[in-house]
């Protein structure tokens, strides 16, 4: 795909936190996860079988951080102070963060799920083929195959395998592109993001109706 993953470099100081610290730190974490499994017993079935369904060699970031809270094994924990980011897009070029920015974030409320929602589209068949008719009504893009790389409370993004322009002798070739869906509204949770995507599936199928005159 000739694509490198967008990355982000941080550079700074690690400062390790003193026992009571460390243990109102571990105690956040705990109740951060248990937040985590709630939302997800508490979500429908579809949405529950979508986020179980990632790859099973794939253990999910809530997993390893349960297993180290509860395991045996001794660990300390360390502050993080930031001094400088760099943010490296796709194409490998580097840009530089200002400090207040990453400041004033907050965590997106889907990166807890955003690795199974991922993995669990991009194993399913069924699930492509929707990311490819998304590529073809609402992008206007002639796409035959479509990976999702990424999500957040805003919209999505997909790696589309598209035309690409006209060459000079008339051909043309299907290359990997980067696109970008946005949501009406914005997903708060894993529930509303898989609602938005079952209504922007019903849209681009009822819009290929019409074109079609079915």
């Amino acid at each position: 795909m000739r694509k490198v993953p967008v990355r982000v470099a941080l550079v700074g100081d690690l400062m390790r936190l003193k026992d009571e610290k460390a243990k109102l730190a571990a105690e956040s974490l705990r109740e951060t996860l248990l937040a985590d499994d709630r939302a997800v017993k508490a979500s429908s079935y579809s949405v529950s079988g979508l986020l179980s369904s990632s790859y099973v060699g794939c253990t999910s970031r809530s997993a390893n951080l349960q297993e180290l809270l509860e395991g045996t094994k001794q660990y300390s924990i360390y502050r993080f102070n930031l001094s400088s980011c760099m943010y490296i897009d796709g194409n490998g070029g580097i840009h530089e963060v200002n400090l207040e920015d990453i400041e004033k974030s907050k965590a997106d409320p889907l990166s807890p799920f955003s690795m199974s929602l991922i993995d669990g589209i991009n194993q399913s068949e069924m699930r492509r083929r929707a990311l490819v008719l998304f590529c073809i009504t609402f992008l206007n893009e002639n796409a035959k195959d479509a990976f999702l790389l990424s999500v957040d409370r805003k919209g999505f993004d997909v790696l589309g395998k598209v035309l690409g322009p006209i060459k000079d002798d008339g051909s043309r070739e299907y290359q990997w592109k980067e696109l970008r869906f946005t949501f009406k509204d914005e997903a708060r949770d894993a529930e509303k993001f898989c609602q938005q995507l079952l209504e922007m599936e019903e849209e681009a199928l009822k819009s290929i109706s019409r074109f079609s005159g079915i």
